[in-house]
C-alpha cells in the first residue's frame, strides 16, 4: 500500500511540474534592455583625485594651530560623493567638503586643522570616504612641532 500512494505521488508531482508555462516567455525585453543598461552604468565610478595627497606645514610652534586646504577633482565618469571625512585623532579635524554630488570634471575642496598639541615629527592621516571604486582615499599632514620651552 506504501508502494502505490509513493508511486502516485510521484506521478502527481511529475505531472503538476510538468504543466507549467514556459518561464522564458514571461520575460519582457524592456526589462532585460533597462537591467543591461543599469548593469552597465554600474561599471562607471567617480575618481577622486588629489592636487596632492601629502601637505607639510614644516616647523610649527607647540599649541599653534595651523591649516590647509586640500583640492580635489572628480576624474570619473560619474557624479563624485563625499560621505565623510574622518582624521587619525582629534587634534585633526577636517571641515568644510562639500556633500552634494560632484559633476565629472568639477573641482572641490576641504579645509584640515591640526592644533599642534605634543613636540616632535607628527604626520596625520585624512581619510576620504567617497562612492568611489576603492570606497576611500587618503591625504597626509607632516609637521615638526617645536616646543618653545624647551631649550
Amino acid at each position: 500500500m506504501k508502494k502505490i500512494i509513493l508511486c502516485l505521488s510521484a506521478i502527481t508531482l511529475i505531472a503538476f511540474t510538468s504543466c507549467k508555462d514556459d518561464a522564458t516567455k514571461k520575460i519582457e525585453e524592456a526589462n532585460v534592455t533597462a537591467a543591461a543598461l543599469r548593469d552597465a552604468d554600474a561599471t562607471k565610478f567617480p575618481k577622486l583625485e588629489f592636487n596632492e595627497t601629502e601637505y607639510d606645514f614644516g616647523d610649527i610652534p607647540k599649541g599653534t594651530p595651523v591649516s590647509t586646504v586640500f583640492t580635489y577633482k572628480n576624474t570619473g565618469n560619474a557624479p563624485l560623493v563625499i560621505t565623510d571625512i574622518k582624521s587619525t585623532c582629534g587634534c585633526t579635524v577636517p571641515e568644510d567638503w562639500s556633500r552634494e554630488p560632484l559633476a565629472p570634471g568639477k573641482t572641490g575642496k576641504f579645509t584640515v586643522t591640526y592644533n599642534a598639541s605634543g613636540p616632535n615629527k607628527i604626520t596625520k592621516t585624512i581619510t576620504v570616504s567617497a562612492n568611489t571604486e576603492s570606497g576611500s582615499e587618503m591625504v597626509k599632514i607632516t609637521a615638526n612641532v617645536i616646543d618653545p620651552n624647551t631649550k
